[in-house]
């Protein structure tokens, strides 16, 4: 694991930053962002309550900037614990650099605090997944845009069209969209040789396009898209020094495990599958939950992901053990994070896991576990304070049903038990604008459709 605490004393008990100049300013970086990654999360939260104060004095000198400080820190509190709070604290300081900025007729540094504000916007979108953030993002970028052509506002552009074309589920628009990081992703480059923090902003960026190049490959089962995503993983991670850019390394690697599992499933190859699968263990061994919480959250929703793929190539029973294993780390993480599409994609993921070891089996007792502490997150949940999560459970619980009668090839009104979980999570999540779990419950509902169509067959056979 990093060794954070000898590389916080290196690097800060100099006082200098990487530069080599002095830093007078507040907290530990000094203003400098490209060393947040050396901080965990609760000298992060300290940094970014230091900033807040450092731009609320009346001294203060250049506030636009510390305004922008301020919200850039608060944003990388909420990409690493997914806390509400903080984002919109990020949202509010980057709104107040725009209000000052404007009044000092500071055309370009506007443009760079909306840039700030759409960023935030985006990471709501992302992490809550609240398509209205996605539209927000879009009317700022606008604007940003009239300033001048902005390379990043033209890569967070490129990156708001590849995901709204993703979700959408048009492949060809998603490979546009990834086509037109091109030009900023170029100026960022002869920027970065000069500033750490805009080559930390190029790798962010090809780290986006990575992503969608890899949701685009697994729409089309294409896999010279995943190449192409291995090849923009390699230049994000290129000049970064895991001394000062840990965080971003292992977000790069968690994306190349991701796709080499995908590859090997387009590819039906075991041994990239498992190459894959080690990629994410040893990028899960690079930090840990006190640096960031979700970030480790997602490298083990990840590593699920993958052994998941290659128990169902191997039908190995205690590969999907191990996914689950995977699985109840991220959800031990995510317990209070009821609203992130990521907790509920690690509890879906997991039941379908433990549904396929019943499967393989026979063993209804582990059916009848995960039935039991499903029942009891129903009890002990409120559908009116957390509807997200209640509709959840009830989508899990429905697979259960499911499977339970698909091994025991008796219906006994299980099918109809699971259709009316699933429609009803698909009635919470379509209110709530929770797309992805819209998504996933209408899936759950197509199969239903077509197992209850095979028993009528079945019964006609029969008969």
């Amino acid at each position: 694991m990093f060794e954070f605490r000898r590389e916080w004393k290196r690097v800060f008990g100099q006082a200098v930053g990487r530069t080599g100049a002095a830093q007078p300013r507040d907290g530990f970086t000094g203003g400098d962002a490209s060393l947040l990654e050396l901080l965990d999360i609760d000298m992060l939260s300290a940094e970014a309550r230091s900033a807040d104060i450092a731009a609320g004095r009346v001294s203060t000198k250049d506030k636009g900037a510390r305004l922008i400080e301020a919200a850039v820190i608060w944003r990388e509190v909420a990409r690493r614990t997914g806390d509400v709070a903080a984002l919109r604290k990020a949202a509010a300081q980057a709104e107040a650099a725009v209000k000052t900025l404007d009044a000092e007729r500071r055309t370009k540094d506007a443009a760079r605090a909306r840039c700030e504000q759409a960023a935030c916007a985006m990471l709501g979108a992302e992490l809550f997944g609240d398509e209205g953030l996605n539209a927000a993002a879009e009317a700022v970028l606008g604007k940003a845009r009239i300033a001048g052509a902005d390379p990043q506002s033209a890569a967070l552009m490129a990156g708001l069209d590849g995901r709204r074309a993703l979700g959408a589920g048009t492949p060809g628009a998603v490979l546009i969209a990834a086509r037109a990081y091109d030009e900023p992703l170029a100026a960022l480059d002869i920027v970065g040789r000069r500033s750490p923090s805009a080559r930390l902003a190029a790798a962010e960026h090809r780290l986006t396009r990575a992503d969608l190049l890899i949701g685009c490959a697994g729409q089309r089962a294409e896999p010279t898209l995943l190449d192409r995503a291995m090849e923009t993983l390699d230049a994000a991670g290129a000049g970064l020094d895991p001394a000062y850019e840990p965080l971003t390394l292992a977000r790069i690697a968690m994306a190349r495990g991701s796709a080499q599992a995908l590859l090997g499933e387009i590819l039906f190859d075991t041994v990239l599958m498992a190459e894959g699968v080690e990629t994410l263990v040893q990028a899960a061994k690079d930090f840990g939950p006190e640096q960031s919480p979700l970030d480790w959250a997602r490298g083990q929703v990840l590593l699920g992901g993958a052994l998941q793929i290659l128990a169902e190539a191997t039908t190995a029973e205690n590969l999907f053990e191990q996914a689950v294993t995977a699985f109840d780390r991220a959800l031990s993480l995510l317990k209070n994070c009821h609203t992130l599409p990521l907790r509920a994609a690690a509890a879906n993921n997991r039941a379908v896991c433990l549904a396929r070891c019943a499967e393989l089996t026979g063993d209804l007792t582990v059916l009848d576990v995960a039935e039991a502490g499903l029942r009891i997150e129903l009890v002990g949940g409120s559908p009116r304070k957390d509807p997200i999560a209640w509709a959840v459970t009830q989508m899990n619980l429905a697979r259960l049903y499911e499977a339970r009668a698909e091994i025991t090839g008796r219906d006994e009104g299980r099918l109809d038990a699971a259709a009316t979980a699933l429609a009803t999570a698909f009635d919470v999540f379509a209110e709530h604008g929770a797309r992805s779990m819209t998504d996933l419950a209408a899936q759950g509902l197509e199969r239903l459709r077509a197992a209850r169509a095979q028993n009528q067959v079945q019964s006609g056979v029969k008969h």
